[in-house]
């Protein structure tokens, strides 16, 4: 990443309370995946990358200011999980989330909260029983909220990243939806959770999990262009952003010139089903 320090210009995240970022070094954790420590990362989750320009910056200069979409087809990520996995957890913070930051013209992402929960049907409404408890589930169904009526995934990315980022997912929802998009209000997210439309998009959750092929064995589950394989899986966990440019047939962003370290893959890193 030494190639960060020569962008021209001084450029700051401010954070209340706390010295400044320099955009390098923002630039050069997002790129990598490696995370910020202490309080400093608690502040950072509260200021919103995206108007504060940050991402547009990065990508101007890993793609040497030239970002026009490509007609070729976009890669496209899918990825099958639940809100309290380790794992999935680490995939979304460490991998997707700064792969889509820096490759985000190149590819598209959707995102698929249920993992390894079970339904049953009582008197017409969907009962869930999630792996890591109630706690889960109500992070599955924020988040699946957040979805349906943010319908972007510019807007919505940055909000899920930051709740998967902090300690309680659920608890911590509404400062980060304040901070990264606060036009939505949280009431209607929490009615959306407990009550009816919530149930609904749950149960479209497990649908669309029930229906992989193949089915899945554990999360976070990789799909890359409609297909998932152990080698799919285990490239994208140790580095997504260098398997993403690898499959593009397009033209090579510059952002694919900076190929990213691969990490050997942890196999706690998966919560088996």
């Amino acid at each position: 990443m030494g190639d960060c320090q020569s962008l021209p210009g001084t450029f700051y995240l401010l954070v209340t309370g706390e010295p400044q970022i320099s955009f390098n070094t923002l630039c050069s954790h997002l790129s990598t995946g490696t995370r910020f420590g202490g309080p400093i990362l608690d502040k950072v989750l509260y200021v919103h990358i995206k108007k504060t320009q940050v991402e547009k910056q990065c990508l101007e200069f890993y793609n040497h200011v030239n970002t026009k979409k490509s007609s070729s087809p976009a890669v496209q990520v899918e990825l099958y999980y639940e809100s309290l996995c380790g794992g999935c957890r680490n995939f979304i913070i460490t991998q997707l989330y700064p792969t889509w930051l820096m490759l985000g013209d190149i590819m598209n992402i959707t995102l698929v909260p249920y993992g390894n929960a079970m339904e049953k049907n009582d008197s017409g409404k969907w009962e869930f029983q999630c792996q890591h408890g109630p706690d889960e589930c109500l992070g599955n169904m924020i988040e699946a909220c957040l979805m349906y009526f943010l319908k972007n995934v510019d807007d919505y990315f940055t909000v899920i990243f930051c709740m998967e980022y902090s300690g309680n997912v659920s608890m911590i929802f509404e400062t980060c939806l304040t901070a990264f998009n606060p036009a939505l209000s949280s009431k209607q997210v929490r009615e959306c959770a407990s009550g009816d439309l919530g149930n609904k998009l749950m149960h479209q959750n497990a649908l669309k999990t029930g229906s992989l092929k193949p089915p899945h064995q554990y999360v976070p589950w990789i799909v890359l262009n409609g297909e998932h394989t152990d080698d799919i899986q285990n490239r994208a966990q140790n580095a997504l952003f260098n398997l993403v440019c690898e499959t593009y047939t397009g033209s090579k962003p510059g952002a694919c010139s900076q190929k990213k370290e691969v990490i050997p893959l942890k196999r706690e890193l998966l919560c088996l089903k």
